[in-house]
């Protein structure tokens, strides 16, 4: 009983000091507050303990001073949109909150540069830019709602990676806050930098399991002068992928993105969508281009002809942006349509070659068959990235098979080449750790999320309660 009074004793000192350092307005400990924040972009769900708002570096340093000094787990958040799930904590004890870091520091037209706080929402960030007439190309599914913290921290693709790359070749200097509360700079905010290692682009993808990203500089593009996008239906996935070998491999177009999804998809995102999607169609794709007005009108015409040629259902061409909007809102509210479905799904995100996407595709619906369990499927397959959900609708004996159907898969998937968030190589496995141990000694910062179990201890869920 002692010992539990004492516990208590150190937990209240630390909410009290927390509250100290940067006010009482930006702690909560609070049941609503706390549940606000148990949930993210895939149905995932986890209940932290404290959360944190912070409006400055020099808060964050504050926070991580202190945390790191009593060895108390910590996660940072955007907006939880992200359907790989990283804003989720899994052994954290405090979430940190970066919304209200939401400034755009420095916008430089002529350097073609941008600074940048982590709760930047891509949406707002795009708007501004495009008064100088630039373009910031990542364009996750969510626009109005994924920070710019969010997709370096994972180094997120979007819908835009076949023609433009990822996030990573994008940023070109970082502030960071370490575990000890110090604050270093990485990068250059030049379009070139050969000196050194390149520490800017290793923090990048790093789930802010090595520190806390305070400001972000980015390289930004001319804004292209046409966009346009056509979706197309098809009986079957097979006439699919014959469509995207005949537009990526045989005419050698270049997209700005080509995504598929398949049935299940279709039917989630059905009641959702503006477009009148045919009931016999198993597969669709939406293909954008952009450019110069007139190479888009041609590669648009014979994009539509191929896709016909390859026995398309449907095609329908935007050449507005407001019918681009609604065209590209099918894909974007996949995700947020099969939530609909089910409480609980299973994801992956899978990088294949491209050339292996049919026959991976292929072995997830014959081992679905055989698992008897739902699967939906959806991803920009142009760049050989495959979202794969297995839907879990009837308690805890489905989710075990689910797992080990997923289990099955990345085998088949690293067999051929591939890759999944969740496969890394023994070897590697042990270089990160010991970079994670470099950088975060007392494995404070987001434990468990890249290499499971951390040495960082969580604390007893009731704390919110006693305090």
């Amino acid at each position: 009983m002692e010992l539990q009074d004492q516990n208590k004793k150190g937990d209240k000192d630390l909410f009290e000091e927390l509250c100290s350092a940067i006010g009482r307005e930006f702690v909560f400990d609070n049941i609503e507050e706390r549940e606000r924040y148990s949930f993210n972009g895939v149905n995932g769900e986890s209940m932290p303990d404290v959360v944190i708002t912070p409006h400055s570096t020099e808060q964050v340093s504050k926070i991580l001073s202190i945390v790191n000094r009593h060895n108390i787990p910590i996660c940072t958040r955007g907006a939880g949109a992200i359907l790989s799930g990283g804003a989720l904590p899994i052994e954290s004890y405090i979430v940190l909150d970066l919304k209200n870091m939401n400034r755009i520091v420095e916008l430089n037209a002529r350097d073609l540069t941008v600074t940048v706080e982590p709760g930047v929402c891509i949406k707002n960030l795009q708007d501004e830019v495009a008064k100088s007439r630039l373009f910031y190309t990542s364009e996750p599914g969510i626009l109005d709602s994924t920070t710019i913290g969010g997709i370096v921290s994972k180094c997120t693709g979007g819908m835009t990676g076949l023609k433009y790359g990822v996030t990573r070749d994008y940023v070109l200097a970082l502030e960071i806050v370490l575990p000890d509360g110090s604050v270093i700079n990485a990068g250059r905010k030049t379009l070139k930098s050969v000196a050194g290692y390149d520490l800017a682009r290793f923090f990048v993808g790093s789930e802010e399991t090595l520190g806390v990203l305070t400001k972000i500089t980015l390289k930004l593009l001319p804004m292209p002068e046409k966009a346009c996008t056509i979706v197309t239906l098809f009986k079957d996935i097979d006439s699919a992928l014959k469509t995207t070998d005949s537009i990526l491999v045989h005419n050698h177009l270049s997209l700005r993105s080509l995504e598929f999804a398949d049935k299940t998809c279709i039917d989630a995102v059905s009641d959702f969508s503006e477009m009148e999607i045919p009931a016999e169609a198993e597969a669709l794709l939406v293909i954008d281009v952009d450019g110069n007005e007139k190479n888009v009108a041609k590669d648009i015409s014979r994009i539509d002809t191929l896709c016909k040629e390859n026995g398309a259902l449907k095609t329908s061409i935007a050449h507005t942006d407001e019918d681009r909007n609604i065209l590209l809102d099918i894909g974007k509210l996949i995700s947020p349509s099969l939530s609909k479905i089910t409480s609980m799904r299973l994801n992956e995100e899978l990088s294949v070659p491209r050339s292996k996407v049919g026959g991976v595709l292929k072995n997830v619906y014959e081992l679905s068959k055989a698992y008897s369990l739902q699967v939906a499927v959806f991803g920009q397959i142009g760049e050989g990235h495959i979202n794969l959900n297995v839907i879990c609708k009837n308690g805890e004996t489905v989710e075990v098979s689910a797992r080990n159907l997923v289990s099955q898969i990345l085998k088949d998937v690293v067999s051929i080449g591939g890759t999944a968030k969740t496969v890394l190589q023994p070897h590697e496995v042990e270089m990160m750790k010991g970079l994670k141990k470099m950088f975060d000694p007392k494995g404070i910062m987001n434990p468990g999320r890249l290499f499971g179990n951390s040495s960082a201890h969580r604390k007893d869920a009731k704390y919110a309660k006693e305090i």
